[in-house]
Formats: structure tokens, sequence, C-alpha cells
């Protein structure tokens, strides 16, 4: 398993788990189509290349352009 999805931080980072869980599934379907990926995959599989763009906020939920309510940063 990996490690990053073991600890909230990720989930909190985007506002939920089903949030999570989209973004990872949308950006799965661009790098399958063909997009590069916005970290070193070196020999990254795709979801742990998902999992490392995230977590250095290489990509992020557009909440202003989906018309989803940003989450509250959680402390």
């Amino acid at each position: 398993m990996i490690e990053a999805l073991k600890s909230d931080e990720i989930v909190h980072k985007v506002g939920g788990r089903f949030k999570l869980t989209a973004l990872i599934q949308k950006r799965m379907l661009e790098l399958m189509d063909g997009a590069r990926p916005l970290v070193d995959r070196g020999h990254m599989t795709d979801l742990e290349v998902v999992i490392q763009e995230i977590l250095q906020d290489k990509i992020a939920i557009d909440y202003e352009a989906s018309g989803i309510v940003k989450p509250e940063i959680l402390r």
C-alpha cells in the first residue's frame, strides 16, 4: 500500500476521501490518455505519480470552476 494514503494529510489537503478519490481518478485517466507526469516518474506506478503530484501541490481541485464549496483547512 502507498504510505501517503495511510495518513490523513492527503485527505485533508483536498477536503475529504470522496474528493481525493475523484481527483485521483481524473488524473489517472489523463495519464493513461498520454498526459505527462508533473513529477519525476522514476519507477513509480501511475497511482504513485498522482499521489506525489497531490502531495507536492502540482494538482488540486479547482473549486471555483467546479462550483464545489472549498473546505476549511483542518488543523
